[in-house]
C-alpha cells in the first residue's frame, strides 16, 4: 500500500512538474515586443529626463511602435502608434486600468488617496463620483457659469493694463492665475492669487511638482533605491505638496470654525458635509488630497495649452486671421466670448485641438499597469507591466496626420475627431475609466480664454520682431505685447 501510495505521489508531483515546466517554456516563448537593450536605454537616460517623449519616440523609429525595455525589475512596454493605444485605451481598458505609482507621489500618504493613482476601488468610484456629480456634471458647470466670465475678464483687465503701460504678457502666467482663481474660488470661495508675485509662487510649486512627478526616477527601477532617493525627486516634491497642504490645513481648519456661522455653498462645504455623514467615504486627509490633484492637474495643463496655443497662432498670421474673422462673426469685434457661443465657433474648437495635438500637456499620459497577462497586436505583455503611451508621438505620426510639424488647424475642419477618449490618434486627456475627470471644465476654458485673448486684443511680438521662438522649448520668457 505504502509502495502504491508512493508511485501515486511521484506521478503525480511529475505531472505536476511537467505542467509547470510546460508553462514557465510557454512563457518564455511568449514574444515580447522588441525594444532597446539595457545598455542603450541607460545611454539614453540623460537625454530621457529632458525630453523623454522625443527619446522615446526617435526608439520607437528604431524598434516599432510597441516596444519594451527592462530596467531594474519594472518591465516598460512603450506604444507610440493610435491603434495599439486603442487596445489599452478601449478594447483592454478594464485590464489596463490600473495606475503605476512613482516614487515622487509617496509622500504625506498621496497615492494612497490621489484620484490619478488610486488603484479601481471604492474609494476610487466615490472620489470619480464626487468630481462628475459635484465638480465637472453639466449642471454644475452651468451654475458656474457666472464665476467664470468674472475671472475671464479680470484676465482681460491685466491684459488691457499691460498694453496701456506697454509691458510685455506672460500669456502662461495670466491663464495660470486665471486658471488656479477660478478652481480656489470653486473650492474655497476667495482667490489664491492676488498679484504676480503669488501668481509665480504658486506657478513655481505647480510646475516643480508636476516636473518631479514626470521626470524618470531610476528608484522606480531599482526599489532598494528608494530609501535612498539618489535623485532627491521624492524630497523635491515631498517640499511642495506640504506647502500646498499648509494652505489647505489652514482654510479647512477655518472653515470648521466657522461652519455653524458662515454657509459658502462652494466644494469644501459639500465635501465637509459629505465627511459627516460618512467619514470614511471622505474625511479630511481625503478632501486636502483631492483638493490637491484637481489645482495642479487644472492649472498647469490649462495654462500650458494656452501659452502653446498663442505662440503658434503668433507663428502663424493665416491661422490667426481665420481665428479674429470667425470671432467678429459670432461674438462681435472686440468682445468677450461668451460659453454659449462656444459652439458656434468650429475653427476655434480646431486651434485648441491643434495645439493639444502638437504639444498635449501630459506627453506620455499617465502611465497605466496590466493587471494579468495580456496580449496586443501579437506581443506578450506580461502581468505588472508598466503601459506608457505615447501621446506626442502619437500626435505627431506621418501615417497618421499630413505634415505632421506643421500647425494647420484647417485639418480639423469637417472632422469628426475629438478630444473625449473616442479616437485614439487624439486623447490628451487619456481615455476609458481613467480618462480626465476635468475633461468638460477644460473644455469650457480654453475657447473662452483663447477666444476672448483673440478677439480683445491685437497681439505682436516685442519691437515688432519675431524671436523666431524653437517650438520645442519653453515660452515662459518669450515676451508678447499687445495692442487694443
Amino acid at each position: 500500500m505504502d509502495s502504491k501510495m508512493g508511485i501515486v505521489l511521484l506521478l503525480l508531483a511529475w505531472t505536476i512538474i511537467h505542467f509547470l515546466s510546460k508553462k514557465i517554456r510557454r512563457k518564455r516563448n511568449h514574444k515580447l515586443p522588441p525594444g532597446p537593450s539595457p545598455i542603450t536605454f541607460v545611454g539614453n537616460l540623460v537625454e530621457l529626463g529632458k525630453k523623454p517623449q522625443q527619446t522615446l519616440a526617435k526608439l520607437a523609429n528604431l524598434h516599432g511602435p510597441i516596444m519594451c525595455f527592462k530596467l531594474g525589475q519594472l518591465t516598460t512596454i512603450v506604444i507610440s502608434s493610435p491603434d495599439i493605444a486603442k487596445e489599452v485605451l478601449q478594447t483592454h481598458d478594464l485590464l489596463f486600468s490600473d495606475r503605476t505609482v512613482p516614487l515622487a507621489t509617496t509622500v504625506h500618504n498621496h497615492n494612497h488617496y490621489s484620484l490619478p493613482f488610486l488603484p479601481i476601488s471604492p474609494l476610487w468610484r466615490d472620489l470619480r463620483k464626487i468630481c462628475n456629480n459635484q465638480l465637472f456634471s453639466h449642471k454644475s458647470l452651468d451654475a458656474s457659469q457666472n464665476l467664470r466670465r468674472m475671472k475671464l475678464h479680470e484676465l482681460l483687465d491685466d491684459v488691457h493694463a499691460s498694453s496701456l503701460s506697454g509691458v510685455p504678457v506672460d500669456i502662461g502666467a495670466l491663464a495660470f492665475r486665471t486658471a488656479i482663481n477660478f478652481l480656489s474660488n470653486t473650492f474655497f470661495s476667495l482667490d489664491f492669487v492676488n498679484c504676480a508675485g503669488e501668481t509665480e509662487e504658486y506657478k513655481i510649486i505647480v510646475e516643480n511638482l508636476v516636473r518631479a512627478i514626470a521626470t524618470p526616477n531610476v528608484a522606480d527601477f531599482f526599489p532598494l533605491l528608494k530609501m535612498v532617493d539618489p535623485q532627491g525627486i521624492r524630497r523635491r516634491s515631498s517640499t511642495y505638496i506640504s506647502k500646498l497642504f499648509v494652505i489647505f490645513d489652514r482654510l479647512i481648519h477655518k472653515r470648521l470654525q466657522l461652519a455653524d456661522i458662515v454657509n459658502n455653498d462652494d466644494m469644501l462645504d459639500t465635501l465637509l458635509n459629505i465627511s459627516q455623514e460618512d467619514g470614511q467615504k471622505m474625511d479630511i486627509k481625503k478632501i486636502k488630497h483631492l483638493f490637491l490633484d484637481l489645482v495642479v492637474a487644472g492649472t498647469d495643463t490649462t495654462s500650458y495649452t494656452i501659452k502653446w496655443a498663442m505662440a503658434e497662432l503668433m507663428n502663424n498670421p493665416d491661422a490667426m486671421s481665420k481665428a479674429k474673422r470667425e470671432l467678429e462673426q459670432t461674438t462681435g469685434i472686440g468682445n468677450p466670448v461668451e460659453e454659449s457661443d462656444i459652439a458656434r465657433l468650429p475653427y476655434l474648437h480646431a486651434i485648441i485641438k491643434e495645439t493639444l495635438r502638437m504639444h498635449p500637456s501630459a506627453p506620455l499620459l499617465l502611465p497605466r499597469n496590466a493587471k494579468i497577462d495580456v496580449e496586443i497586436n501579437g506581443y506578450f505583455i506580461p502581468q505588472g507591466a508598466q503601459i506608457v503611451i505615447n501621446e506626442w508621438a502619437i500626435g505627431r505620426n506621418p501615417s497618421t496626420w499630413d505634415n505632421p510639424n506643421l500647425f494647420s488647424p484647417d485639418r480639423f475642419l469637417g472632422s469628426e475627431i475629438d478630444v473625449k477618449g473616442r479616437h485614439s490618434q487624439l486623447t490628451p486627456f487619456g481615455g476609458g475609466r481613467r480618462i480626465c475627470p476635468g475633461l468638460a471644465l477644460a473644455m469650457r476654458m480654453l475657447p473662452l480664454m483663447l477666444g476672448s485673448l483673440i478677439n480683445t486684443f491685437d497681439w505682436k511680438f516685442e519691437n515688432n520682431v519675431n524671436p523666431d521662438i524653437d517650438m520645442g522649448q519653453s515660452l515662459r520668457a518669450t515676451p508678447f505685447r499687445i495692442n487694443k
